[in-house]
């Protein structure tokens, strides 16, 4: 049965994976052109202090999360993965615009965590749906195509801010945020095929039940072994001022970062098909352990920011396709909404508490501590991801 899956014409499919990555593309450069000038908006124009600024991302992030969670299982609940992502995008194309009426930092406020709800809504059908249009052996190249063409849009979206800021100012960027994003949704609702499965009359417990199965749950236990010292890009950035990088240079070690996980997602995607999910993350686990061992011995040279920047980014690039693609292999297609809510709501709390625990460290007993935390991390992660990877049957 498997077999005949795989032998099934998989070009049908990849167009629709492209199509997903196109609408991913134009709204992360709506997304983005309005996230490079929205701290200083919100605490320059509004008026917020930084705490605030801290607040409201955090409070924002948990929002994205929970909305995937709830999304994941839905979709399963109702057999069909394209009106929640038609919703989700929806949502998040008529709120970025509204920056443009806030008067306070509470009204920001709301619109970014409405933004947050629309991405949270959308990420895990819209996973699901890439896994769906693909047969099995290659879902890695799938999902490695569109975290490229996911990445582009990312590196677009603040390179066109720098561009119009000066001639239309910020709150004109918002109001043009809504082009990009307008034509995703167009892509999405005339272009994209949605995939239909049987609707499920079980609950949600019952679904999350027959998800976590054995082999499932010590994979997310393995997972958030790793994630738990995972520190996010803005501690890489960090580390660059501390490098010598001048504040105005910094958006250059950020494109660096960018740019290898444009150049490295469908590379990683293919490997991963063709030697095995498991070892192309262990490869990326020991990506990120190298990355840390530089961020603890680089000092001194301004230019040691660039390639600590694109070992990081290595990472990200590898790790976010592949966990990505290697979810649907460990749950029935129909209940992959539901594997891909689990996933996401341990990565999120395994995040949260990464960054707070590496900040933490970082404030408290310097730099040099919290990469120490993070390679200890990251070395029992890896060990653990061996052991699954020996005590699992091999990866067809």
């Amino acid at each position: 049965m498997r077999d005949a899956e795989d032998k099934r014409p998989v070009e049908p499919g990849f167009k629709n994976v492209v199509r997903l990555g196109y609408v991913s593309l134009f709204t992360d450069v709506s997304t983005e052109m309005i996230l490079g000038v929205l701290p200083f908006y919100i605490v320059r124009d509004l008026g917020a202090s930084a705490l605030v600024l801290g607040l409201i991302e955090g409070i924002a992030e948990a929002v994205n999360y929970l909305f995937r969670v709830f999304a994941g299982v839905l979709t399963d609940k109702i057999g069909r993965r394209k009106p929640l992502v038609l919703l989700g995008y929806g949502l998040s194309t008529i709120a970025k615009p509204l920056f443009a009426f806030a008067s306070s930092w509470t009204h920001a406020f709301a619109v970014r965590v409405a933004d947050r709800a629309g991405k949270g809504i959308r990420t895990s059908p819209r996973d699901a749906l890439i896994s769906d249009s693909t047969a099995k052996s290659k879902s890695g190249k799938a999902f490695g195509l569109h975290r490229s063409l996911d990445q582009v849009g990312a590196i677009l979206g603040p390179f066109l801010a720098f561009l119009v800021v000066p001639i239309i100012g910020i709150r004109g960027v918002f109001w043009l945020s809504f082009v990009p994003a307008a034509i995703a949704l167009l892509i999405l609702l005339f272009f994209v095929v949605d995939t239909r499965g049987q609707a499920r009359k079980t609950s949600v417990f019952e679904n999350a039940r027959d998800v976590l199965n054995r082999e499932f749950a010590f994979l997310l236990l393995v997972l958030g072994m790793f994630t738990i010292g995972a520190y996010n890009f803005s501690f890489i950035l960090l580390k660059a001022g501390s490098l010598g990088v001048q504040e105005n240079d910094i958006p250059l070690v950020y494109a660096c970062l960018n740019a290898a996980t444009v150049v490295l997602g469908l590379p990683a995607g293919v490997l991963a098909d063709k030697i095995g999910k498991i070892r192309v993350l262990c490869l990326s686990y020991a990506v990120f352990l190298a990355t840390s061992v530089s961020g603890l011995f680089l000092t001194g040279n301004p230019l040691y920011a660039f390639p600590l920047a694109f070992l990081f980014g290595s990472y990200l690039a590898i790790t976010e396709t592949v966990q990505r693609a290697m979810i649907p292999d460990f749950a029935r297609p129909e209940l992959k909404g539901t594997a891909y809510a689990l996933y996401y709501t341990l990565i999120g709390a395994g995040s949260l508490a990464a960054n707070l625990i590496f900040g933490a460290l970082w404030t408290r007993a310097g730099p040099a501590t919290a990469f120490q935390y993070s390679i200890a991390t990251a070395t029992i992660g890896i060990g653990a991801l061996i052991v699954f990877m020996a005590r699992r049957r091999p990866e067809r």
